[in-house]
């Protein structure tokens, strides 16, 4: 298969790893890699705002750059929920809008296209350690996403996953929110970090960047000796 990779702004500009992690893990598995350049932003912060026309122009510009993907596979359930759930809804009543649902249709989170598309949990992984899991908001309301990331970390050889306390709680990023509400998304991060902290786990592992930049920001404050790592860059230790 021939994979078009969707980098989301934070894994750009903040952590290239995270896709050249992905990128290894799937070229491992026998499958061709492409990153189109054309790709930009997938409009949700604009989407958010209530900026409307805007996310609608980031989303004309998708249908373009990855017309013709077979299958589009993007590290952050939050890009991948706005691509799938909220493209069709900022184009309705648009020429364009059956392009956008074909374009969801093909469009993955990194580790659902791993179990449910391509039928792999082990990939062949090795990483010594405790590994805690963070369900970010939209992979797991959005996008129905739960046991995937679990079936993936539970055959990585040397790895032991622990469920932590407060498991379906919003870390308190949600892109927008933190900037105009910086008190309670602190608090609410100050509540998901405490339970996850509490686990002893080396590792909080997640498959959106943006709720690791939330969760590691406040560890790294409060002193805990917990490391934030992506799925894809558990998936590609060796």
């Amino acid at each position: 298969m021939r994979v078009s990779l969707f980098i989301p702004c934070f894994v750009d500009q903040l952590a290239p790893r995270v896709g050249l992690a992905a990128a290894q893990v799937i070229r491992g598995l026998g499958h061709e890699v492409e990153f189109r350049e054309a790709q930009t932003c997938c409009g949700q912060p604009s989407f958010n705002a209530g900026h409307w026309q805007v996310a609608r122009e980031s989303a004309l510009r998708a249908l373009d750059v990855f017309r013709g993907a077979e299958a589009v596979v993007g590290p952050s359930a939050s890009c991948v929920a706005m691509m799938r759930k909220f493209y069709p809804e900022v184009l309705a009543g648009h020429p364009r809008l059956e392009e956008a649902r074909e374009l969801g249709a093909r469009t993955f989170e990194f580790g659902e296209f791993l179990v449910r598309r391509l039928g792999v949990t082990d990939v062949g992984a090795r990483l010594e350690g405790v590994a805690t899991y963070h369900d970010g908001c939209h992979g797991l309301r959005e996008l129905g996403l739960r046991a995937e990331a679990r079936a993936l970390l539970g055959a990585v050889r040397g790895l032991r996953l622990v469920e932590a306390a407060e498991g379906e709680t919003c870390c308190g990023f949600g892109g927008l929110f933190s900037v105009k509400y910086p008190m309670i998304s602190t608090a609410m991060a100050q509540v998901k970090c405490e339970a996850l902290a509490r686990t002893g786990a080396d590792l909080v592992v997640s498959s959106d960047p943006s709720c690791l930049l939330q969760i590691g920001g406040y560890l790294s404050r409060e002193g805990k000796a917990v490391r934030t790592v992506h799925l894809a860059e558990v998936l590609a230790a060796r």
